[in-house]
């Protein structure tokens, strides 16, 4: 998966498109991702003795990688994601739009 933890990425689809969060967590089986702030569902809960109260909470789901793209920390454009092998044999991400090392 070309986009990481930590990574900050613009929504490009759905409802939250042109907002931009930061990644908290990543899963590669599912291809998704939670991004900071976006992608809001309600769930209604029933309480759970003293652990926890009923009601509706606000929490964040997961978006799908192919609904946001990694905005470059150089250009501060959103770009695709790219690879390429330095001259020690190490793998790279790279900028698509301004060819910068991302890693």
């Amino acid at each position: 998966m070309k986009i990481r933890k930590n990574d900050t990425v613009l929504v490009v689809a759905g409802k939250d498109k042109g907002k931009k969060g930061k990644v908290r967590f990543v899963y590669p089986e599912d291809e998704r991702l939670i991004v900071d702030g976006i992608n809001f569902i309600k769930r209604h809960t029933r309480a759970q003795g003293t652990v926890r109260q009923a009601g509706i909470i606000e929490m964040e789901a997961p978006i799908h990688v192919s609904n946001v793209k990694l905005l470059c920390s150089k250009c501060n454009h959103p770009t695709c994601v790219g690879f390429r092998f330095l001259a020690d044999g190490k793998k790279v991400r790279v900028c698509r739009s301004c060819g910068e090392v991302i890693d």
